[in-house]
Protein backbone atom coordinates (compact mmCIF):
# COMPACT_ATOMS: atom_id res chain seq x y z
CA UNK A 1 0.00 0.00 0.00
CA UNK A 2 1.31 3.64 -1.01
CA UNK A 3 -1.51 5.94 -0.59
CA UNK A 4 -2.43 8.11 2.57
CA UNK A 5 1.09 7.91 3.95
CA UNK A 6 2.92 10.84 6.31
CA UNK A 7 5.00 11.81 5.24
CA UNK A 8 4.11 11.13 1.39
CA UNK A 9 5.30 7.74 -0.55
CA UNK A 10 8.49 8.77 -2.07
CA UNK A 11 8.84 8.22 -5.82
CA UNK A 12 11.96 5.50 -5.27
CA UNK A 13 8.69 3.85 -3.46
CA UNK A 14 6.48 3.96 -6.43
CA UNK A 15 9.06 2.84 -8.92
CA UNK A 16 10.32 -0.28 -6.43
CA UNK A 17 6.61 -1.43 -6.28
CA UNK A 18 6.20 -0.80 -10.17
CA UNK A 19 9.56 -3.35 -10.05
CA UNK A 20 7.77 -5.66 -7.95
CA UNK A 21 5.09 -5.74 -10.00
CA UNK A 22 6.44 -6.28 -13.83
CA UNK A 23 8.74 -8.68 -12.01
CA UNK A 24 5.36 -10.51 -11.14
CA UNK A 25 3.52 -10.62 -13.96
CA UNK A 26 6.48 -11.31 -16.25
CA UNK A 27 7.68 -14.27 -13.95
CA UNK A 28 11.08 -12.77 -14.39
CA UNK A 29 13.40 -10.91 -11.51
CA UNK A 30 16.10 -10.27 -14.08
CA UNK A 31 15.02 -10.22 -17.80
CA UNK A 32 17.24 -11.34 -20.58
CA UNK A 33 19.09 -8.91 -22.86
CA UNK A 34 16.48 -9.08 -25.17
CA UNK A 35 13.54 -8.31 -23.08
CA UNK A 36 15.31 -5.93 -20.82
CA UNK A 37 14.18 -2.50 -23.19
CA UNK A 38 10.42 -3.93 -22.29
CA UNK A 39 10.85 -4.67 -18.97
CA UNK A 40 12.27 -1.10 -17.82
CA UNK A 41 10.22 0.74 -19.76
CA UNK A 42 7.09 -1.00 -18.51
CA UNK A 43 8.45 -0.26 -15.08
CA UNK A 44 8.55 3.42 -16.21
CA UNK A 45 5.63 3.84 -17.03
CA UNK A 46 3.74 2.27 -14.50
CA UNK A 47 5.59 4.14 -11.73
CA UNK A 48 4.27 7.44 -13.97
CA UNK A 49 0.80 5.84 -13.95
CA UNK A 50 0.69 5.07 -10.45
CA UNK A 51 2.49 8.31 -9.20
CA UNK A 52 -0.86 10.44 -11.42
CA UNK A 53 -3.36 8.34 -9.22
CA UNK A 54 -1.42 8.51 -5.93
CA UNK A 55 -1.36 12.45 -6.31
CA UNK A 56 -5.00 12.56 -7.62
CA UNK A 57 -6.56 10.27 -4.62
CA UNK A 58 -8.74 12.02 -2.12
CA UNK A 59 -9.25 10.82 1.68
CA UNK A 60 -10.64 12.20 4.65
CA UNK A 61 -8.53 9.27 6.55
CA UNK A 62 -5.79 10.57 8.72
CA UNK A 63 -2.47 9.52 7.10
CA UNK A 64 -0.64 6.89 8.08
CA UNK A 65 1.90 5.91 9.78
CA UNK A 66 4.94 3.66 7.94
CA UNK A 67 6.22 2.51 11.25
CA UNK A 68 2.74 1.37 12.45
CA UNK A 69 2.12 -0.18 9.16
CA UNK A 70 5.25 -2.17 9.57
CA UNK A 71 4.21 -3.59 13.20
CA UNK A 72 0.54 -4.62 11.55
CA UNK A 73 2.39 -6.51 8.95
CA UNK A 74 4.95 -8.28 11.15
CA UNK A 75 1.84 -9.80 13.28
CA UNK A 76 0.30 -10.77 9.66
CA UNK A 77 2.69 -12.25 9.26
CA UNK A 78 3.32 -13.86 12.96
CA UNK A 79 -0.12 -15.33 12.57
CA UNK A 80 0.02 -17.04 9.12
CA UNK A 81 3.21 -18.54 10.24
CA UNK A 82 1.65 -19.86 13.88
CA UNK A 83 -1.53 -20.72 11.48
CA UNK A 84 0.92 -22.74 9.22
CA UNK A 85 2.84 -24.46 11.95
CA UNK A 86 -0.95 -26.09 13.28
CA UNK A 87 -1.67 -27.11 9.76
CA UNK A 88 1.47 -29.15 9.75
CA UNK A 89 1.69 -30.13 12.77
CA UNK A 90 -1.86 -31.67 12.95
CA UNK A 91 -0.89 -33.03 9.18
CA UNK A 92 2.27 -34.74 10.69
CA UNK A 93 0.22 -36.28 13.14
CA UNK A 94 -3.14 -37.58 11.18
Amino acid sequence: MLHNFEPPTTDDEVREAALQFVRKVSGSTHPSRANTAAFDRAIDEIAAATRIMLDELVTTAPPKSREMEAVKGRERHEKRMEREVRIRTAAATA
